[in-house]
């Protein structure tokens, strides 16, 4: 629930139960000083936290697996209570801490690029998982809570407007997580609908387009989703924006990166003043694809810049680890389903098993 609502609730339970200043003790341990458990809430009475375990019990998130890159870059890989699994990504720079964070449990748009889009939709997230990747970073002391959030993990957070609604707000209250809205980014591929919403709210939310490609032909080939929002529709949605918009475009080498598809960009970018963030492809996303080079990256920046749009060149995050969107749970499910052919091999040869199903065991259990 968002905060209004929380307060709402607590203020209900407590009645005659407990002091009204109590609920200003609680209300703070679900999002600004986080506990994992009631238990961990030592500034109130034993009473009142065993009977806020038993009424108001803090769901989780579950840790399957994380990778941490030599850049610093950490991959979590979470376990939800239905088995379902998603991803988080913490890049640290300076005093920017930004966590990447999911939506869904995979995607249904199919982009070839990613990772995610090739292992289907799965479900949509409740508010609760899409603020809890935050709120688990958080409780970790020596993580520390994220300055910066951004909608770009697994799923299309438009897709999923509801949750994402709710989630935002929590993220961005002075009782919630207090993130201000401006360090707040929701990428999206251009569902128009749900995206005249996220226009309407008041806060200065940012915009990042899932570009990719300048003309509805070349979009076509790589994103599926521009046969029902094409962008003949999405680029004159953006005029609802009150805030500068970002289009991210991922260079593919012989895909979207010629000089005219840098003309045709700059067309759709300099009317809006958008900024236009240049990524590569982060190799173990898509196998069969190739990036662009970096020369030839920076002299599509430098064209862009010539025809008057502000453009940056990403540099990969994470390349020793699986940071790729959706790459780290395939990789874990890939290593699972090895695990379970050695063991039915093992089982089928008649083979002692005992020590090969302990290390099966643990290897599910490690992630690994």
């Amino acid at each position: 629930m968002v905060p209004a609502d929380a307060t709402r609730a607590l203020d209900s339970w407590l009645g005659g139960r407990a002091p009204g200043y109590r609920r200003k003790q609680i209300l703070p341990r679900l999002w600004q000083r986080p506990v994992g458990s009631w238990e961990e809430a030592s500034d109130l009475p034993r009473d009142l936290r065993g009977a806020l375990e038993r009424e108001f019990p803090l769901p989780r998130l579950h840790l399957a697996t994380t990778q941490l890159s030599r850049d610093g870059t950490r991959k979590f890989l979470w376990r939800l209570p239905d088995g379902a699994e998603i991803e988080s990504v913490l890049i640290p720079e300076g005093k920017r801490r930004t966590l990447c964070i999911s939506s869904q449990a995979g995607c249904a748009y199919g982009c070839v690029f990613c990772a995610t889009g090739r292992m289907g939709f799965g479900r949509h997230l409740e508010p609760w998982e899409i603020v809890g990747q935050v709120r688990e970073v958080t409780l970790d002391a020596t993580l520390g809570k994220p300055t910066n959030v951004v909608f770009m993990g697994m799923g299309e957070p438009l897709h999923n407007w509801e949750a994402v609604d709710r989630a935002l707000t929590i993220l961005n209250h002075a009782e919630g997580f207090a993130i201000g809205a401006r360090h707040i980014t929701v990428s999206t591929v251009g569902i128009i609908p749900n995206l005249a919403k996220l226009a309407a709210r008041p806060e200065q939310f940012r915009l990042a387009l899932s570009l990719h490609a300048p003309t509805h032909e070349r979009r076509l080939s790589l994103m599926p989703v521009e046969r029902k929002y094409g962008l003949d529709q999405v680029i004159p949605a953006l005029d609802a924006f009150r805030r500068r918009v970002t289009f991210e475009y991922v260079l593919i080498k012989g895909a979207n990166d010629s000089p005219e598809d840098g003309d045709r960009l700059a067309e759709l970018a300099r009317p809006l003043g958008a900024l236009v963030n240049l990524l590569p492809l982060h190799p173990g996303g898509a196998p069969d694809l190739l990036p662009t080079g970096l020369a030839e990256r920076q002299r599509f920046a430098g064209r862009l810049r010539a025809l008057g749009v502000t453009a940056t060149v990403r540099r990969s995050r994470g390349l020793d680890i699986d940071a790729a969107c959706g790459q780290l749970r395939a990789a874990v499910q890939r290593r699972r389903e090895v695990a379970a052919e050695r063991l039915r091999w093992l089982i089928d040869s008649g083979w002692p098993l005992v020590r090969e199903t302990v290390d099966f065991w643990n290897s599910l259990t490690r992630g690994s």
